[in-house]
Formats: structure tokens, C-alpha cells, sequence
């Protein structure tokens, strides 16, 4: 992937692409979330590592931060923790995900928050990327 390509796939995981007929947007990370089918698609999770991955030496060095990769990354854990995992969200408020997911989708962020905020601060990718390698174990 490159750093073009990590940037595009994060607006689409994020709902600020252009194309929202895109089918990563449509079944991306918040595109799974509304309207929620019942399933938590894990590839999507994965791709957004990946993607942080590949613009983590940009994102740790650069003064100047690509506003556009911050709002798709806030976007994401923002609006999961409003639709999906906050008890007043519309996907508990309805009875529309299972704990078991909301509890899968607390993990998955908190992984993409503390990865950024791990790059932005200056950490190595070994330190940033902890949480996501051990959940691979």
C-alpha cells in the first residue's frame, strides 16, 4: 500500500471520501456500522492498521499533519463510540449489536486511538503498534 493509497482508504473507512457510493465506503469501518447489518467486518480493522502503518513515518515527522488523515482517523473512533459503543448510541438504543461486538469494537479503537496518538508523539512503531500485535498473538 502506499501513501497515497493508505490515505484514500482511510477517508473511506471514515465517510469523508468523495465517492460515498465507493464500496469500501459503503462496507468500510463506520459503513458497516450504518446501517448496521449485524456484522462486524475484521478486514476493515486490519486495512486501517495497515494504512496507519504505512503513513506512521509521516505522520511522526512532518510539522505540518495532513488534516484530511486526522479527521478520517477521529472520524472513525468518534463515530464508533457514538453509534456503537456508547449505551445511548443507535445501535445499543435499538438492540442492534451484540456485547460481544461492542466489547470487539471498544478494543479496535482504542488500537487506532492509542496507535496515533503512539505516532504522533513520536514513538517507534514497536511501541505504537503493542496493542494491535498483541492481539495477533
Amino acid at each position: 500500500m502506499t501513501k497515497k493509497e493508505a490515505k484514500e482508504i482511510l477517508k473511506y473507512h471514515s465517510f469523508t471520501h468523495e465517492d460515498i457510493d465507493h464500496p469500501k465506503s459503503k462496507r468500510g469501518f463506520l459503513g458497516m456500522l450504518r446501517p448496521f447489518t449485524g456484522e462486524l467486518i475484521e478486514e476493515n480493522f486490519h486495512e486501517v492498521i495497515t494504512a496507519i502503518k504505512t503513513i506512521s513515518d509521516e505522520l511522526r515527522t512532518n510539522e505540518k499533519i495532513d488534516r484530511e488523515v486526522i479527521i478520517a482517523l477521529w472520524g472513525i473512533c468518534h463515530f464508533t463510540r457514538n453509534w456503537a459503543i456508547n449505551p445511548e448510541g443507535m445501535l445499543q438504543r435499538n438492540g442492534l449489536i451484540e456485547k460481544q461486538q461492542i466489547k470487539l469494537l471498544e478494543v479496535w479503537i482504542e488500537t487506532i486511538s492509542y496507535a496515533t496518538f503512539s505516532i504522533l508523539e513520536g514513538s517507534d512503531n514497536l511501541t505504537a503498534f503493542d496493542l494491535y500485535k498483541n492481539q495477533s498473538n
